[in-house]
């Protein structure tokens, strides 16, 4: 099987469509969405129904952003920007996409046997996962060799056991990465919509569970497109200044 996989799209459906149109030059079998298909751009309609329409089977599950634009958390461990963009989302949203963000299940969810999706950790949708620490307890307690992540919005790679655990800063340039079946993985793709690694180019992941393998790829997208929709949206002008240097 082969695996488109976004996550943290947060309301660019620019993005999103250059992402989708560039991944359609090569077969997928299935798409895996990682959570936060709303949230800091202007665009949460466009997206959620983009992610509604796919023709192709798909699994889609929620971030934190998501929760609090559903009202199924409060926002008060965001910053003031965040806020800002949650309650002009909430207003943007028509009732059906609204609702359809509202029961999007939370993660861990598995994929198909030892591969699972999930926003934060599969301990904790919440959670940063940023340390080898934190990887190292996943790797103790759930039985996914592969689990996929985001919420960082940086593409990154743990890779271990119980015992001990390794991580790296992924790039587009390695390639195909191939997965050791006696080893643990979690995997992050990246931002679509708002990467936070210095590299504003979209991110998404092909994963084939057969061949055990994994390739991270960049994307240009119309950047100032984005740009603009978020201004004239009246959203806070920092969410698109960010964009153009990805942080």
């Amino acid at each position: 099987m082969r695996y488109l996989i976004v996550t943290d799209i947060h309301g660019n459906s620019t993005a999103l469509e250059t992402v989708l149109e560039r991944a359609a030059e090569e077969p997928f079998d299935h798409i895996l969405v990682l959570g936060d298909l709303v949230g800091y751009g202007a665009g949460p309609n466009e997206v959620v129904e983009i992610v509604r329409r796919f023709e192709l089977p798909a699994h889609v599950i929620r971030g934190n952003h998501d929760k609090v634009v559903a009202r199924l958390d409060d926002s008060a461990g965001f910053n003031r920007v965040a806020q800002a963009a949650v309650e002009w989302t909430i207003g943007a949203l028509s009732e059906e996409n609204l609702e359809y963000v509202r029961r999007l299940p939370r993660g861990p969810v598995e994929v198909e046997p030892g591969v699972s999706i999930c926003h934060g950790s599969p301990l904790d949708e919440d959670q940063y996962l940023l340390s080898t620490d934190q990887a190292q307890r996943v790797f103790e307690s759930d039985p996914s060799r592969v689990s996929f992540f985001g919420h960082t919005h940086i593409p990154t790679l743990f890779s271990g056991d119980a015992r001990s655990a390794d991580v790296r800063i992924l790039e587009p340039e390695e390639g195909e990465i191939e997965l050791d079946p006696e080893i643990y993985y979690l995997i992050n793709p990246g931002s679509v919509g708002q990467p936070r690694d210095r590299d504003p180019r979209a991110a998404y992941m092909i994963f084939d569970s057969e061949r055990s393998s994994a390739r991270l790829y960049r994307v240009d997208y119309p950047l100032e497109e984005a740009q603009r929709k978020i201004v004239d949206a009246g959203l806070p002008p920092v969410l698109a200044q960010r964009l153009s240097v990805g942080i």
